[in-house]
């Protein structure tokens, strides 16, 4: 079963592992996810994500707190990332998901707050 502490870790300072791989691992096929309010699928979550590699040198990833429960999974976190061009961003993350039967995320929707960083930088949970 995934978590977001995992799957952040994986996508942001486990760079080595093949975008695809990283996708199986922890997104179902038909996955989709909703970020401030805009939806994307599989396909425009995994452009999102080779995005965020090439701007992202390391993250830290803060859980809050984490709550599951069978198929439902939910999160509030931090994510305090250094940049490439060494800019710091801490976003903090209310996510609600349902898991797929393997335990991958399956239908993720999420809030992001801006605590520190550029205005420019606001829109990071949902770059491509």
């Amino acid at each position: 079963m995934t978590s977001i502490h995992h799957a952040l870790d994986d996508l942001l300072n486990r760079q080595d592992i093949p975008l695809d791989t990283f996708l199986d691992w922890h997104f179902s096929p038909d996955y989709r996810q909703r970020t401030d309010g805009h939806w994307d699928d599989r396909n425009g979550f995994a452009a999102h994500a080779r995005r965020l590699r090439e701007l992202v040198a390391s993250a830290r990833i803060e859980v809050l707190d984490e709550w599951r429960d069978l198929r439902r999974y939910a999160s509030h976190h931090r994510v305090h990332v250094r940049k490439r061009d060494g800019a710091t961003v801490v976003q903090e993350v209310y996510l609600f998901d349902r898991l797929d039967a393997s335990g991958r995320f399956e239908c993720v929707d999420e809030v992001t707050l801006m605590l520190e960083g550029q205005e420019a930088d606001r829109g990071l949970g949902r770059v491509r």
